[in-house]
């Protein structure tokens, strides 16, 4: 598994931040409950990355972003993390402020 994460256009991964990626993947193949606990904020993780693409694809920094949005770049970065979820609102201006259109869908559960 590689993780990428940016604080700028310029900078690279820091080795901290692989390091707990590679932990989180090895945890993932060898912990039954690990694994079911990360699975079950599955929802929060993808919204974290889509945030964080969206960023990435418009070429800003966190701290660009905030000023988009009339905001902090600490705001940004709460946003980013995937630990609370944001309202419809702050979702509508992140999109505007990154260049794209927020899309929201139901999905049926899948069988199990």
């Amino acid at each position: 598994m590689v993780v990428h994460v940016f604080a700028k256009k310029s900078q690279k991964t820091p080795p901290r931040v692989l390091r707990l990626a590679e932990q989180r993947a090895k945890w993932m193949r060898h912990d039954p409950e690990y694994r079911a606990e990360y699975e079950a904020l599955e929802e929060e993780f993808t919204l974290a990355s889509a945030l964080i693409e969206a960023r990435s694809r418009a070429g800003l920094t966190q701290e660009e972003l905030a000023h988009r949005m009339k905001t902090t770049q600490a705001a940004i970065a709460r946003l980013e993390s995937g630990r609370f979820k944001p309202s419809t609102r702050t979702l509508e201006r992140f999109a505007e402020a990154t260049g794209t259109r927020l899309k929201i869908s139901f999905v049926p559960e899948a069988a199990e």
